[in-house]
């Protein structure tokens, strides 16, 4: 489980691992461009119900910590969908993933080979 502290606040916010080092990668670049924008969450099940907001500035301090010490392999299509929710007017919504479960196409390389005969009559 992952943790954001922002600005002052002695509250920190717990997310998990995969998903923080996706929203890492789309805050930093909104921040970088000195862009201001929200994110929001809806609360886990082990907290009480309902969702959080928090406003982004690039002038407010901003630390995530992971607690697995290696890097996650990040998912694009994951960026991409938080990265235009960020762009929208209602900022950036933390959605799961989104994992295809359906069948995989592989690619058959292999030569075919058909036979034809001649029929004779």
């Amino acid at each position: 489980m992952g943790t954001i502290y922002y600005g002052g606040s002695a509250t920190p916010i717990h997310i998990e691992d995969r998903a923080l080092a996706h929203l890492k990668v789309v805050v930093a670049t909104k921040l970088r461009r000195g862009e201001a924008f929200t994110v929001s969450w809806k609360h886990p099940d082990d907290q009480p119900r309902g969702r959080s907001t928090i406003w982004l500035h690039p002038s407010i301090p901003l630390r995530f910590v992971f607690d697995d010490p290696e890097p996650t392999d990040l998912s694009r299509e994951w960026i991409e969908e938080l990265a235009n929710s960020a762009n929208s007017s209602g900022g950036i919504m933390l959605v799961p993933e989104h994992i295809e479960t359906g069948p995989i196409p592989i690619a058959d390389d292999a030569p075919q080979v058909v036979e034809v005969s001649e029929e004779q009559d």
